[in-house]
C-alpha cells in the first residue's frame, strides 16, 4: 500500500512522529524555509537591486513571498507553533543573499541553486510522508516545490553553476540549508 492510499503516519513506527506531530514538525520547517528565503532574496537585492538581476530575484522574492503567506495562514489554522530560532533565520538569510551577492551576480545565483536543490529535496520528502487525508497539504508542497525547481533552472540559466569556487559555494549552503532544516524542525 503507498503513502497516497493509507493515512498521515498510520504506518508509525514506535519513535516516528504521530500525525499530529508530523504536520506541526512539516509546516514549522516550511515556514521557517519560506521566511530564510525571503531574506536571502532581501540580501541580495540590497546589494544587487540596481543590476540587471533585479527582475529575476523579485519575481523569485515574490513567489517565496506567496509561500511564506500560505504557511503562516496554516500554522494559524493547524495551531502549530513556529520555530523559535527565527530572529537567526533572520539574520543569517539576509547575510547569506548579501554576502553571496557581493561576490557578484553568478555567486547570487549559485546560491539560489543550491538552496533550491537543497528544497526540492525535503519538499518531496515531506509528499512521501502525506497520506490521502492531507491531500490538500501535499498539493500545495508539490505546487511551491515547482516553483523551488523553477527557481534553480532561472539560477543555472543566470550562469550560477559558473561562478567562482562554485562547487565550495554549493556545498557550503547545502551544508547550512541542511542544518537550518534539521535545526528548524526540531527547535
Amino acid at each position: 500500500m503507498s503513502a497516497r492510499t493509507q493515512k498521515t503516519a498510520a504506518s508509525a513506527l514506535p519513535g516516528d512522529l504521530d500525525k499530529s506531530a508530523l504536520i506541526d514538525r512539516i509546516l514549522r520547517v516550511d515556514h521557517a524555509g519560506e521566511f530564510g528565503a525571503k531574506r536571502i532574496y532581501e540580501g541580495q537585492l540590497a546589494v544587487l537591486g540596481k543590476s540587471s538581476s533585479k527582475e529575476t530575484l523579485e519575481h523569485m522574492r515574490a513567489q517565496e513571498l506567496e509561500h511564506l503567506a500560505a504557511f503562516e495562514k496554516l500554522m494559524v489554522n493547524r495551531r502549530a507553533r513556529p520555530t523559535i530560532l527565527q530572529p537567526l533565520w533572520h539574520v543569517a538569510g539576509f547575510a547569506l543573499g548579501a554576502g553571496t551577492a557581493l561576490l557578484g551576480e553568478k555567486a547570487a545565483m549559485a546560491c539560489t541553486i543550491a538552496v533550491e536543490e537543497v528544497i526540492d529535496e525535503h519538499y518531496a520528502s515531506q509528499t512521501e510522508q502525506l497520506g490521502d487525508d492531507e491531500a490538500e497539504l501535499r498539493e500545495t508542497l508539490e505546487s511551491f516545490r515547482a516553483e523551488e525547481q523553477e527557481h534553480r533552472d532561472i539560477g543555472i540559466a543566470h550562469g550560477g553553476e559558473d561562478a567562482p569556487g562554485y562547487p565550495v559555494l554549493k556545498r557550503a549552503v547545502q551544508a547550512g540549508s541542511r542544518a537550518a532544516i534539521w535545526l528548524s524542525e526540531r527547535i
